[in-house]
């Protein structure tokens, strides 16, 4: 990484304070209503990068360190745990899985000054206007959910529903699919959750006509009744069950479904072959979790691998971190990592992590089979 000239450091660009370690922040939902099993992942990543970068001698011999705080899935939590990370001197910000939860986040790092690395939120107005201090590794919303619709019109569906509740993601979610699937022909209907039952779904779906249905819901409920629902209902053999969020990624998802989990494909973003780096980070993940490591888990390590990165060449002054996002180019476990200004979203973005659309087998729900890759 070359090194750019010194910018201006604002007011509120704190530098860290002296000491023996340097910080970073991590946002990690890890309690209800967060999707705990995705914080887990997603930490135990940030966790083994940082142990490997201190055993490789840390940032200038300074030891890394992490300060963890549990979002929970409440943006109001995480936007009040930035306001007191940043007063402790954290270099850096990293992390979060809810893409609403990190667009809070985002806002306040923005506002205080603190550079912030989004791990997996997708959304893809992460903040309101263009901000010099966030950026992000998972793939934007339109980018990941095009991919999935053009998968689902490949397999020839184009009457749509979506079992969806109110939220910024879901919604925007929807859009993506509906103006995709308009473009070739095809059309979306919205089951609103809040007044239907998993039956209702079920006849609703059978008065459409519709071919496929994305749970874009909570987990494991709604989604668990809908999915046993649709199931079992003898009206709708043939129609195809989808999760483009990546709610079966992990392995709650099984214990929750059942075999009913089994071929409803999903997003999630991972090569098709992981390179040397990438399967001796996959291997020693599996033995920190007690099971594969999702996606989220290398989402968590590629993170810290790219503040460390520039950490060590820029120091921990917080200005200098952020000017650094597009000097960034360094080797991930899902492919090389450069970040650029994408149009339309205001962060600076690695465009893109390997996006495929997978399900896991039927008689062997502990493997996954690539349908699509984008």
């Amino acid at each position: 990484m070359k090194t750019p000239p010194s910018p201006p450091v604002s007011p509120s660009a704190r530098t860290p304070a002296d000491g023996s370690s340097v910080r970073i922040g991590a946002l990690v939902p890890l309690t209800r209503p967060g999707w705990a099993e995705a914080g887990r992942h997603l930490l135990t990543g940030l966790e083994l990068a940082v142990r490997e970068v201190n055993d490789t001698g840390g940032i200038a011999g300074r030891p890394l360190e992490l300060l963890v705080r549990d979002t929970a899935a409440d943006p109001h939590k995480a936007a009040s745990a930035v306001d007191e990370l940043a007063g402790l001197g954290v270099a850096a910000l990293a992390g979060e899985y809810h893409s609403v939860v990190a667009r809070a986040a985002a806002a306040r790092a923005d506002a205080l000054g603190v550079p912030f690395l989004c791990s997996s939120a997708v959304l893809d107005m992460l903040t309101e206007r263009p901000t010099p201090w966030v950026a992000r590794l998972a793939p934007a919303q339109s980018h990941g959910w095009t991919i999935y619709a053009d998968f689902l019109l490949g397999a020839g569906h184009t009457r749509i529903a979506v079992a969806t509740e109110p939220s910024v993601y879901w919604a925007s979610g929807t859009g993506i699919l509906r103006n995709r699937l308009a473009a070739h022909g095809g059309s979306v209907v919205e089951l609103d959750m809040r007044a239907l039952t998993p039956a209702a779904v079920c006849d609703e779906l059978v008065r459409h006509r519709a071919t496929a249905l994305l749970l874009l819901v909570g987990h494991p409920e709604p989604a668990v009744s809908i999915l046993a629902a649709v199931r079992r209902d003898e009206r709708l053999p043939g129609i195809t069950i989808g999760a483009p969020a990546g709610q079966p990624e992990l392995a709650e998802w099984v214990t929750r479904a059942g075999d009913d989990g089994a071929a409803v494909p999903f997003l999630r973003y991972l090569p098709e072959r992981l390179s040397p780096l990438g399967a001796r980070v996959g291997t020693v993940l599996r033995d920190r979790l007690g099971q594969a490591p999702s996606f989220v888990a290398f989402e968590g390590y590629d993170t810290v691998t790219v503040l460390a990165d520039v950490l060590r060449s820029q120091g921990t002054d917080r200005a200098r971190i952020a000017a650094a996002w597009p000097l960034v180019d360094v080797e991930g476990t899902r492919g090389r990592i450069r970040f650029s200004r994408v149009p339309g979203i205001g962060v600076w973005q690695w465009e893109w992590a390997p996006v495929q659309v997978v399900e896991r087998v039927r008689a062997e729900p502990d493997r996954f089979r690539i349908l699509h890759s984008g």
